[in-house]
């Protein structure tokens, strides 16, 4: 049993989310916690709260239901105390102590749900939950209104509308506030420190005479170093990418038996991994070399990588557009590859003509950056909510109509990534080939600009060389 600390307001946010559903029209809002997941046997998955749930609770155990009326009132469904069980499984809060704990209006055991849920719904103009997430709610809300229908000559009143809690709730969690962004600065220092850490590690076994090192080894200095902090684990699954293996995205650390899933002197080292504390994540990517040292070729993709890098982040500001900071790193990134022979003037045209056909996207085919907050790839809307659609670049070489992209404003939180990507092809110089790069740090919209929460890893090519060589 575990529950965050009170100063995370989770009573205000109940108070903000009622009100925004009562502007709506109001009703009554279903938001359960994430189920225990089976691994094997009789064994569980390490138990991960629902964000939605957790972010206006703060608890965590599992079989969990808050039911919250757009008039404020709150509602608590959650396990009862059981002292086998906490023999077993450790202690739960029970609800004789969740009302005062967790701050809500009523708390019910869970087995109460189905039989206390049609009375909560009669009355209600409408049952709110987030579409999408939850595998059989909508069954059972079904059920609940059906049991309902069959007590109309009782007078009762039954909801009529159905709506998506979603947006709301992703509206909410979009601008973080002071807590928040405390707690997400605290996941980035760990995890920076956790960067550091795997680089020195390197650089320490090749000095020592290593041939390779496993990129399973580095995987394990990561999470040693997230758990030795109070992390709760990492925010998403490691990418520990050797050589070659950079330019797979979403590769994941090899194991001992795959001959390439191993980091050698001359090889760049791609990391994407971050921590989650307190239930926010953090989200960074470094590269570097095996064996301290940037090749000439490796430095020169990858100074073109930073020179990306730094022009999103001058186009990550309030009233700038979530979109601005992607189209100024392509426009590095796409005359970077003409200058450096990747793409092919007599081919592809000049700067303007290989953003318009997308050719860059042979090499940079992500985009710059996503939302982050409880989760890596955070809610919120990346589209305006206000302004009409229009005629645009697809970014993928063709023309499509939709609303541009939001506006930045202070206390949102994003993550700002370009890369490099290069696989042998005909026609491509082989002193590029299997060099896969990306910088990766999260950034806080200040009033002033933004705010790097990252750099507790080093990112200029020479700072990363002294560390590896220093260490």
């Amino acid at each position: 049993m575990s529950i965050t600390p009170p100063s995370l307001h989770c009573a205000d946010r109940r108070a903000a989310l009622a009100a925004a559903m009562q502007a709506a029209g109001g009703g009554i809002a279903l938001i359960p916690t994430a189920p225990q997941r089976q691994r094997n046997g009789d064994s569980e998955h390490p138990y991960r709260h629902d964000s939605h749930f957790h972010h206006l609770t703060g608890f965590n155990e599992p079989e969990a239901w808050l039911v919250l009326s757009s008039d404020g009132v709150s509602t608590i469904f959650l396990r009862e105390k059981d002292i086998e069980r906490e023999i077993w499984d450790g202690l739960r809060l029970g609800v004789d102590a969740a009302k005062q704990t967790l701050g809500v209006d009523r708390a019910l055991p869970i087995g109460e749900l189905d039989r206390t849920l049609p009375d909560l719904l009669d009355g209600q103009p409408a049952v709110w939950w987030p579409f999408g997430v939850h595998e059989g709610i909508e069954n059972r809300v079904e059920h609940w209104l059906g049991v309902l229908r069959g007590r109309a000559r009782l007078g009762v009143e039954v909801p009529t509308t159905l709506r998506d809690l979603g947006p709301l709730l992703a509206e909410m969690r979009l601008h973080k506030d002071g807590v928040e962004l405390e707690l997400m600065r605290r996941a980035a220092t760990i995890s920076a420190g956790a960067h550091r850490r795997a680089m020195a590690f390197c650089a320490a076994r090749f000095r020592a005479g290593a041939s390779a090192v496993h990129e399973y080894e580095i995987e394990a200095e990561l999470l040693h170093e997230f758990r030795r902090h109070g992390a709760s684990g990492p925010a998403y699954t490691p990418i520990v990418a050797a050589g070659a293996n950079a330019c797979v995205l979403h590769y994941a650390a090899g194991d001992a038996a795959c001959g390439d899933a191993l980091l050698t002197p001359g090889e760049l080292c791609l990391i994407d991994a971050g921590c989650e504390f307190a239930g926010y994540a953090s989200d960074i990517t470094r590269t570097f070399p095996g064996g301290g040292r940037f090749s000439g070729p490796q430095r020169e993709l990858y100074l073109l990588v930073l020179a990306a890098h730094d022009a999103a982040v001058a186009e990550t500001r309030p009233g700038a557009r979530q979109r601005d900071a992607h189209h100024a790193a392509v426009r590095v990134l796409a005359q970077g590859m003409l200058d450096l022979g990747l793409l092919d003037r007599n081919r592809d045209g000049d700067l303007d003509a290989v953003i318009d056909s997308a050719a860059y996207r042979r090499f940079y085919m992500h985009g710059t950056g996503h939302w982050l907050g409880r989760d890596v790839h955070d809610v919120g809307e990346y589209l305006s909510l206000d302004e009409a659609p229009f005629e645009q670049s697809d970014g993928i070489g063709g023309r499509c109509v939709r609303k541009p992209s939001r506006r930045l404003a202070p206390g949102m939180v994003v993550t700002i990534e370009p890369g490099i990507y290069v696989r042998p092809a005909e026609g491509i110089d082989e002193k590029w080939w299997h060099i896969g790069i990306r910088i990766e740090d999260d950034a806080v919209i200040t009033a002033g600009g933004c705010e790097l929460i990252t750099r507790g890893v080093p990112v200029a090519p020479d700072e990363i060389e002294a560390l590896m060589r220093d260490s």
